[in-house]
């Protein structure tokens, strides 16, 4: 972790003014109320928190200076745990007029409550899964949002029997997923677990479409986030996505479905 560019020179600026202010680590320390260790440790730039950030914007009157450090620190910290192409994704999905999804197993992360999403980070470091909740949430302002893009939500209904987190955190996700499917904009099918085999099965995947005609496809697998813009394989998972629609139930059967699944929770 000693890499981090930002936090690296979080440290080197920390040292700097403190030595032009002409103050010892311990001296500082006592100022912050932390220990000289924890100035070492900033200083070497293994470790930051916001808490000092804020403290010591206020102590050298830095006008967020260390905040904004710690943040951009936070943001590569993120980096390798994104999956290659979802920050070009994420940047698409804000322009795109139509999202098509199919989810095979989870949830997507535009209708995750913040509950499910903490249970989806779990094992992730806690600062940068913090980062990445707060950024799920945000991205899913484009659903509510004025003139919002036309969505199309195909679920296996796997998605639907499995609990992520707890009984109390599944019920709240779907209770919200129902109350989404209510949306003027937002279409929700469910693939039931009779329809056996279908084209979905291959996994996870989703299309964006643009008002000049043109489509983007997102897939992501073990990990790893692909893009393609590529017209020949953007039409194999638009037709996919049709193929796999077929099987679904229709938009109120796929409400009630839902509620079924809800009140056996």
């Amino acid at each position: 972790m000693s890499d981090n560019r930002a936090r690296i020179f979080f440290g080197n600026e920390l040292r700097r003014m403190r030595e032009q202010a002409g103050l010892t680590g311990k001296q500082l320390a006592d100022a912050l109320g932390c220990t000289p260790q924890w100035i070492s440790t900033m200083e070497s730039g293994r470790k930051v928190s916001e808490q000092s950030a804020h403290d010591l914007d206020t102590y050298f009157e830095t006008g967020g200076l260390y905040h904004r450090l710690w943040k951009l620190a936070i943001d590569i910290e993120i980096e390798p745990v994104l999956p290659a192409g979802f920050a070009e994704y994420s940047e698409r999905e804000q322009r795109a007029d139509s999202i098509r999804i199919y989810n095979a197993l989870l949830l997507s992360g535009l209708f995750q409550t913040e509950g499910y999403a903490r249970s989806v980070f779990r094992d992730v470091d806690q600062v940068i899964a913090e980062d990445l909740i707060c950024k799920r949430l945000e991205r899913q302002e484009i659903v509510a949002r004025e003139n919002p893009p036309r969505i199309w939500l195909t679920l296996d209904e796997s998605v639907l029997r499995r609990e992520i987190g707890n009984r109390e955190i599944t019920r709240d996700q779907f209770a919200y997923l129902l109350e989404c499917s209510h949306r003027p904009n937002v279409m929700i099918n469910i693939v039931p677990l009779s329809a056996g085999y279908h084209a979905g099965l291959a996994g996870s995947f989703t299309i964006l479409g643009f008002n000049d005609g043109t489509n983007i496809a997102y897939t992501e697998s073990a990990g790893e986030g692909m893009l393609f813009e590529n017209p020949t394989r953007v039409t194999s998972y638009v037709v996919r996505y049709e193929l796999l629609k077929a099987y679904a139930l229709p938009l109120k059967e796929s409400r009630a479905l839902i509620s079924t699944v809800l009140e056996g929770l």
